[in-house]
């Protein structure tokens, strides 16, 4: 890995076997990404920064702005969110397997073992989210099929820490980050339906934006409040 300074701006640069330059902000701190192939020299590469300044300020901004959740002890009283809402965490402790209860919208239930450790509060909630999470995707990939005339073979839910989604084109499976348990559905919604235009057409180009636009003609301002939303590590990347 190597870097180079575009106009204050520091960026890494990876060269990989690839065909074209892929350039990346991660979160937390804006920090620039671009790789590049094998072939390209560091003129072409510079270039390239120079010509997606812009780009790399706008999201930079983003992340200075977002509201971010700090690290989470899964305490009585702590603040946490699922599909868009903020829920006051309520901990009981019982001696029997552990679980997650939506109970009004203002308190989510905690049941654990007395001593359970932070890492273990963790894993359970996350799972949690999982379950939660899974149950809203089939019908939103369903919808998306007919509307844009595609299949998808597979999806799976992970944890991601610089993007809401990814795709595989050549298998035709989507990947949704667990962080967006935490936001609205239209919000995942977004994400999905973006993953699955990228089984039409792979790159962020003019092409892939009219499918956007005439799909779904709102999803910029989704896009806006997703990054508005407070967020703990996902981020996108160009």
């Amino acid at each position: 890995m190597s870097k180079i300074t575009i106009s204050d701006t520091e960026i890494e640069v990876v060269r990989k076997d690839i065909k074209n330059i892929h350039l990346a902000v991660y979160p937390p701190t804006g920090r620039v990404r671009i790789a590049a192939p094998l072939n390209v020299d560091e003129d072409a590469i510079r270039l390239f920064a120079i010509s997606k300044l812009g780009w790399i300020k706008r999201n930079q901004r983003k992340f200075e702005g977002q509201v971010r959740i700090p690290q989470r002890d899964y305490k009585q009283r702590e603040s946490h969110y699922f599909r868009g809402r903020r829920y006051l965490l309520n901990v009981i402790e019982h001696d029997a397997p552990p679980k997650v209860v939506l109970r009004t919208k203002t308190y989510i239930d905690f049941y654990i073992r007395p001593g359970t450790i932070t890492e273990k509060r963790h894993e359970i909630m996350n799972e949690w989210y999982r379950g939660e999470l899974k149950k809203q995707i089939p019908s939103i990939i369903e919808k998306w099929e007919k509307i844009l005339n595609l299949s998808v073979s597979e999806w799976q839910v992970k944890q991601m820490k610089t993007k809401w989604g990814s795709c595989n084109i050549e298998k035709r499976r989507i990947w949704i980050n667990l962080e967006l348990a935490k936001k609205p559905e239209q919000c995942l919604e977004y994400i999905i339906m973006h993953e699955m235009v990228h089984l039409l057409e792979r790159h962020h180009n003019e092409r892939f934006l009219f499918y956007m636009d005439t799909f779904l003609p709102n999803w910029k301002q989704l896009k806006t409040e997703l990054n508005k939303i407070p967020v703990s590590h996902a981020g996108w990347s160009y």
